[in-house]
């Protein structure tokens, strides 16, 4: 049985994992949806666009599922802190994820204009609202949310849900707005020709602009702004029972760069990340689309790495009661529970990408305009 300590590591790691899963492969698709109205400009332009995400998205929804499957078993203590917090924000993102399930199965059901438009502006909120929402919740993270415990653990939300919006948290809302609308343009750029890949390879580029702007404008915010880190004042046993009130943490301006000050291979990080998308638009441009999309998805591991790499080992902190702060150490689920779930894993997530690549690989090619007129019934 691998030690206790050892295994809070990799669930930290492996929760990780399956974010940055969640957000290359389901964000493509939500990209896609997020790009529908503006490079579709007439109904089969718009199916076309349908289709290259239409065999896929749901099978792309395991990472969204089994990301907030992991949360819930190894970290419980986050999980129902962070869903009583964050309860409107989660009620919008799964309010805009049901116009997709309906939007790809109904839209091209009636022939009609006004019926059409509607779904595809359904398929817009359902792509657009949820990674805007997750990128409010990381930036709310990173100033820390407002929660505390009382003596049973019984957590309180302290906040509202109009705090959440707030500049520095809007501003993360556009660097993962921009990320995902990057990726699902380069995606698209890859499995399309003619009008369509030149309008998605604007939008990508675009994108990809918007995103390392405001990803630097948010470094920069955190850097040089009044948004404090936490530090862990007393000390860790690593190997101990979880219990987040046995520790002492502090504000601390410089909390979110000390990893970066002991460990200065982490500035990788940040560099993949916006090396990444300039290099994908740069690759785009050249129509080397294949490239361009690795190059966004590598654009994605740096965004959230740096963000995970700052707040080690911090997992949800909290501005009213910092010692209440919530982290790797002490807000995870038993030895237990953590060694079977990772035996688990280690089964059952290669199955999930060996299913995913083979998928992709069966229908991969282009989707044109002469296969979609052709194909007049075809489920999207």
């Amino acid at each position: 049985m691998i030690d206790y300590p050892t295994l809070k590591i990799i669930w930290w790691l492996l929760v990780g994992v399956l974010l940055v899963g969640f957000a290359i492969m389901d964000g493509h698709d939500m990209g896609v949806g997020t790009l529908l109205p503006f490079v579709g400009k007439g109904d089969d332009e718009r199916r076309v666009v349908i289709n290259t995400v239409g065999p896929h998205w749901d099978g792309n929804q395991v990472w969204f599922i089994t990301g907030g499957g992991a949360i819930f078993a190894a970290w419980p203590l986050v999980y129902a802190t962070a869903f009583s917090g964050f309860y409107w924000a989660m009620l919008a993102v799964l309010w805009a994820l049901f116009f997709r399930p309906v939007g790809f199965d109904y839209r091209s059901k009636i022939h009609n204009a006004t019926w059409r438009s509607t779904w595809d502006w359904g398929l817009f909120i359902g792509g657009a609202v949820p990674p805007l929402i997750f990128g409010v919740a990381f930036g709310n993270l990173l100033q820390g949310v407002p929660f505390g415990f009382d003596d049973y653990l019984i957590s309180t939300y302290t906040g509202t849900f109009w705090q959440l919006l707030n500049p520095f948290a809007l501003l993360a809302g556009v660097v993962s707005s921009a990320m995902i609308t990057m990726h699902g343009g380069m995606y698209l750029a890859h499995r399309t020709e003619g009008a369509i890949q030149q309008r998605a390879v604007r939008g990508a580029v675009g994108a990809a602009v918007v995103m390392v702007l405001a990803f630097v404008g948010a470094g920069l915010w955190l850097k040089f702004g009044s948004i404090e880190g936490f530090v862990i004042t007393s000390t860790i046993d690593p190997g101990a029972l979880p219990d987040p009130l046995a520790k002492t943490v502090a504000r601390s301006a410089d909390g979110w760069w000390l990893n970066y000050r002991a460990q200065p291979l982490l500035w990788a990080l940040p560099a993949i990340g916006i090396a990444g998308a300039l290099a994908a638009a740069a690759l785009v441009l050249a129509r080397h689309t294949l490239s361009a999309f690795v190059a966004s998805a590598s654009a994605i591991v740096g965004v959230i790495g740096t963000a995970g790499a700052a707040m080690f080992p911090f997992v949800m902190p909290s501005s009213s009661q910092p010692n209440a702060s919530l982290t790797v150490w002490d807000s995870v689920s038993s030895h237990l529970t953590l060694g079977l779930m990772f035996w688990a894993t280690l089964l059952f997530m290669p199955l999930i990408v060996f299913y995913t690549s083979w998928a992709y690989r069966v229908m991969r090619g282009k989707v044109t305009l002469a296969h979609i007129r052709a194909n007049e019934h075809s489920a999207y």
